[in-house]
């Protein structure tokens, strides 16, 4: 346990420099819009819950369901942190390396392995089996929160991804519009034809931006890893101790090779692209998560079933979407993780997992809170429902994950980007990704 506490805090040392720097400004992070907390009674035990900065509906849900727990258990106060995105991995793992980390915090689950592999997280492993209603979550949702054959996270909602269209841009080419049967996506030559059609670079309309362009963090893996899955790839090896082999693999390069034939070849997909594409006309197809369904909602000049539709995600060999996103977990430096648990179990419940859907329209974890909601069964949302609970695939649980995913991003960089060799590129990741695997092995 020792070399693995210190093997976390050697390499965090750049994080922990700059989180000293950071814990200067501490205070302002504390202010009221931060930080949920009630008076310090002296009979009460205080929980401290952080994470990410989300949604304000996200926020509304969590101040809610903190306010219900509370209330059934008087003796028991919940101190929620709120940290802006972009600063929270690096504030955590600054508070795990120093030894003050937060009684209950949020993890995206890809990153599960390297807290559980550091022995930063406390199993709750029979806290789910005994009490969390394990039953009821989806296997492939629950084999994202397992290290090891221990369950170390629990879930409120799923993820997921589709395939949004433009109407209009459809209509002009003579385009019939994708089924809306979860059952029965297109494939990617499918999407790629109707690609080739619409696209007409005098007017500046491209035909997809397959995979949310070039972003910077974990979005770049959760939208490029299921291309290549769904082309028969897989990034790692069962045991999760090679690349070589899977991420270039023939079905792997193929995967790529595709995907950078849509910039490069038949140019349907552009690096850059100008502000909102999609709802300015400019991008005929693109893939969003079911996140993003709500934000477009919004939008009063451009409406669902009149501007723009939504099929299921694309599919290769396969038909597969990934999963995963922000579940709860306990500190292993907890002084009441039984405590913590009540907390845990109370928001991922039916009951609270329902009170969180209700205010925020994400797609729940539980089979049962998804039943509940009849607009969970109806178009667009019985999409990623059905997807999440029937299509879904975790990103590979490793504690060396935070350089695979940073491997893949400069992968589909390379060839996006560069246009670089595409066995070039895929054994310059695998390389990078196994020397990584190759230092872990060593501690």
């Amino acid at each position: 346990m020792k070399k693995k506490i210190a093997f976390i805090i050697i390499s965090m040392i750049p994080i922990i420099l700059v989180g000293y720097t950071l814990s200067v400004f501490e205070p302002f992070y504390n202010k009221k819009d931060h930080v949920e907390g009630r008076s310090n009674g002296v009979d009460k035990i205080q929980l401290t819950f952080w994470r990410s900065y989300g949604t304000l509906s996200e926020n509304n849900a969590y101040k809610e369901l903190i306010s219900a727990f509370e209330l059934a258990h008087p003796t028991i106060e919940v101190n929620m942190v709120f940290i802006p995105y972009g600063d929270y991995e690096m504030r955590l793992r600054t508070a795990i390396a120093v030894g003050n980390p937060p009684d209950i915090l949020s993890i995206d689950t890809p990153n599960l392995a390297l807290y559980a592999n550091s022995g930063s997280l406390l199993s709750i492993d029979e806290y789910m089996k005994k009490e969390g209603a394990i039953e009821d979550i989806p296997d492939t949702t629950l084999r994202g929160l397992i290290y090891k054959g221990e369950i170390y996270l629990a879930p409120i909602i799923e993820s997921g991804l589709a395939l949004f269209y433009n109407m209009h841009l459809f209509e002009e080419a003579g385009i019939p519009y994708p089924s809306e049967d979860p059952t029965k996506p297109m494939t990617w030559d499918g999407v790629l034809e109707i690609a080739k059609k619409v696209y007409n670079p005098e007017k500046g309309v491209y035909g997809i931006d397959p995979a949310q362009g070039f972003a910077d963090g974990e979005s770049a893996a959760y939208f490029k890893m299921p291309l290549l899955w769904q082309f028969g790839a897989e990034v790692l090896s069962p045991d999760a101790s090679t690349a070589d082999g899977y991420l270039n693999s023939k079905e792997a390069l193929e995967a790529l090779q595709f995907y950078q034939d849509l910039y490069h070849k038949y140019r349907v997909a552009a690096v850059e692209l100008p502000t909102n594409p999609f709802q300015s006309g400019n991008l005929a197809m693109t893939i969003l998560g079911s996140w993003h369904l709500t934000e477009l909602k919004s939008l009063s000049d451009f409406v669902l079933g009149e501007d723009f539709g939504i099929a299921p995600l694309p599919k290769g060999k396969n038909q597969i979407v990934p999963n995963g996103g922000w579940a709860l977990g306990i500190s292993s430096k907890s002084q009441y993780p039984d405590e913590a648990w009540e907390f845990i179990k109370y928001v991922t419940s039916f009951e609270g997992a329902k009170k969180y859907v209700e205010i925020t329209g994400d797609i729940p974890a539980r089979y049962s809170v998804a039943k509940e909601f009849s607009e969970l069964s109806e178009y667009p949302k019985n999409i990623f429902v059905h997807q999440a609970q029937n299509n879904s695939k975790n990103r590979p649980v490793t504690s060396a994950y935070p350089v695979v995913s940073d491997a893949v991003r400069a992968l589909f960089e390379d060839i996006g980007i560069a246009g670089r060799d595409v066995n070039e590129a895929a054994d310059a990741a695998v390389e990078k990704i196994d020397a990584s695997l190759r230092g872990i092995q060593r501690r």
